[in-house]
């Protein structure tokens, strides 16, 4: 009978392979795919939005509970569609330890996948306004998500990326181990929830947030945009998605399988 998931060595292999195969793939894709991954993780973040400007005046908890739920759809849409997901490409430091792809690979990923998905995010914030569905409290939702995030200190928005990631990798993670669709469901759902309900900080996401809350009328530059938050978030995304969960990882089920082997031998 075929296992409905994979152990964590399994899934620690599988992750290299994948990691093998992204360092390959052509600059083209990884921008294309990217451009789509920014899209779905703006679309997650806008239900998120529609969603809470209903509750806005009713209860902050149960606001932040509804957003939490309908953001998660966005990593569902980038496992089980296919696309290049910047925070989520942070696992391929995992193929880096193991010696199946090289610094030069993973950088030319990042920074591919990293420019699409600004570019998918501002592209949705784009048609978004543009499509007048925003209703005023939508725009004050949005305006006020922005607000916060911009209001960060560095050490916060460091911290609260490298929170975020981590539960973000876990999720990559955990949906790689499932083998059915309504799995990988779950496994994004319940880690992406938590981050959201807990108030971290995704860089992508906040390519989405902060751009839309400035086309809505939020006075903000690009240069504070990009200083201010998004550079101390991603930071803070490398050290929770690119350090923290590979490296213990890849130690663990990886490395000393293979001491293990071989003093066995």
């Amino acid at each position: 009978m075929e296992k409905n998931f994979l152990t964590p060595e399994e899934t620690a292999k599988v992750l290299i392979e994948v990691s093998r195969k992204k360092s390959k793939m052509s600059v083209v894709n990884m921008i294309l795919l990217g451009i789509f991954a920014g899209i779905y993780i703006g679309l997650g973040a806008q239900g998120s939005i529609t969603v809470m400007q209903t509750l806005r005046n009713i209860d902050t908890g149960l606001m932040r509970f509804m957003g939490a739920v309908v953001f998660p759809v966005g990593l569902m849409m980038v496992v089980l569609c296919g696309a290049e997901l910047f925070t989520g490409n942070n696992l391929m430091v995992i193929g880096l330890l193991d010696k199946k792809i090289s610094f030069k690979d993973l950088l030319r990923n990042w920074f591919a996948v990293y420019f699409a998905n600004f570019i998918g995010s501002v592209l949705l914030a784009i048609i978004m306004v543009k499509s007048g569905i925003l209703n005023s409290k939508m725009i004050e939702t949005a305006i006020g998500i922005a607000s916060g995030k911009m209001s960060l200190s560095y050490s916060q928005a460091i911290l609260r990326g490298t929170l975020c990631n981590f539960l973000v990798v876990v999720a990559v993670w955990m949906s790689t181990a499932a083998r059915d669709v309504v799995s990988k469901i779950f496994s994004c759902l319940f880690p992406i929830m938590l981050f959201v309900l807990s108030g971290y900080e995704h860089s992508i996401a906040n390519m989405y947030f902060i751009p839309l809350a400035k086309f809505l009328g939020f006075s903000v530059s690009w240069w504070e945009i990009f200083l201010k938050n998004l550079l101390p978030v991603t930071l803070g995304n490398l050290i929770g998605g690119a350090i923290m969960v590979p490296f213990v990882y890849y130690y663990c089920y990886i490395n000393e399988n293979r001491k293990n082997d071989f003093k066995t031998a």
